[in-house]
């Protein structure tokens, strides 16, 4: 057993590991030739232009990395089927059940790689990526209407809505705005400050700030005048961490699962929409998964007769049943979020469907081929 074990791993992982190569390389090719535009603007140079296309490859290797598992595995499995080493393994006491087994475990540990490059490398490299693209265009721009942020004071007696219009070129926020709220709803200060940034304690160093107060009306009932101020420097109280803050203003792909349920949950905590983050947290969490049902997918190649077609229309095969999944899990993903769905039934859907199908098609081969 461990001689046959040893027979289908390192197959099937020399496969995957040159599909994987292929696809990065395709990929590393198309984002520096997007990249290539910019040079020249902001001193950005070739070697920026590669260094943040080298800064993507983890994303993508996380994105891509179960379909290069499926088209790998249905490679390997269909040229030992070709040339009939799986007719003597199957001979040689390597039933169904056990074949299933085998690459279980070898699925269950591409899941394993697929969870620490999502969740620790291409997190970290993505923000780099967008760092070093800040510093190299000259800041970033949250579009036309800025990135949006809610918070609420300790005692819940103020709340107050922060929009920030980009980063600069190190990483400051620029074009704050900030606007307080008391209990009844009413504004009582409006902060608009040049850039600032967000200390480890959560308090906000603003640069440039214009402080803008009304006051409540007097016990006589005339209204007091409204102060106006400016300041230099500024600190400003926060109960938002710096990673509520980053996960607000930068991709989804610079976010770890544990970041997106932290901001998910801040969102829910402060009334607004959290669904989107919510299916992002789930399907990031099972997404790992996918590797475990691209080997069950790719497992009854590997009992089609060589007369079925040849390697080259099964690897086809593999790449379409890929190009399905990756569609279904993004077209899952909206649906979702327009139908108002649970969050981890819209995340899991697509897997528990191809898994399905997968099981299906192994056991009706298994029982009529």
């Amino acid at each position: 057993m461990r001689t046959i074990r040893r027979l289908l791993y390192l197959d099937i992982v020399s496969s995957v590991g040159f599909v994987a190569v292929a696809f990065l390389s395709l990929f590393f090719f198309i984002d520096f030739v997007d990249e290539l535009d910019s040079i020249g603007q902001h001193g950005r140079t070739a070697w920026h232009a590669a260094a943040g296309a080298l800064l993507e490859l983890p994303g993508h290797f996380y994105e891509l990395f179960p379909i290069a598992v499926l088209i790998g595995t249905i490679y390997s499995l269909a040229r030992m089927a070709q040339s009939s080493e799986f007719t003597i393994l199957r001979t040689g006491g390597l039933g169904p059940q056990r074949a299933l087994g085998l690459l279980a475990v070898l699925g269950a540990a591409f899941g394993v790689l697929t969870f620490v490059v999502g969740d620790f490398v291409a997190p970290a490299t993505e923000r780099q990526a967008v760092l070093l693209k800040a510093r190299t265009t000259g800041g970033l721009k949250f579009g036309g209407t800025g990135a949006w942020l809610k918070d609420r004071s300790s005692d819940g007696e103020r709340s107050s809505s922060v929009n920030v219009a980009g980063t600069s070129g190190s990483g400051l926020l620029q074009g704050i705005r900030i606007f307080e709220f008391n209990a009844d709803g009413r504004l009582v200060r409006r902060i608009e400050a040049r850039q600032g940034k967000v200390g480890a304690d959560g308090d906000w160093a603003l640069v440039d700030a214009d402080v803008t107060r009304w006051p409540s009306a007097t016990a006589s009932g005339s209204a007091a005048a409204i102060d106006e101020q400016r300041h230099a420097g500024f600190d400003w109280p926060s109960t938002m961490s710096a990673a509520v803050v980053a996960a607000a203003v930068l991709p989804v792909g610079t976010m770890t699962t544990l970041d997106l349920w932290r901001y998910s949950q801040h969102l829910s905590g402060h009334e607004q929409a959290a669904q989107r983050y919510q299916i992002q947290f789930w399907k990031k969490a099972l997404y790992p998964l996918a590797c475990l049902v691209m080997m069950a997918l790719a497992l009854p190649f590997a009992y089609l007769h060589a007369r079925a077609g040849g390697v080259s229309l099964k690897v086809f095969g593999g790449i379409m049943l890929g190009i399905s999944f990756v569609l279904l899990n993004n077209v899952a993903g909206h649906l979702g979020l327009l139908r108002d769905w649970t969050p981890w039934i819209a995340a899991a859907t697509p897997s528990g469907i191809y898994l399905l199908l997968s099981l299906a098609a192994f056991w009706w081969l298994v029982r009529y081929r």
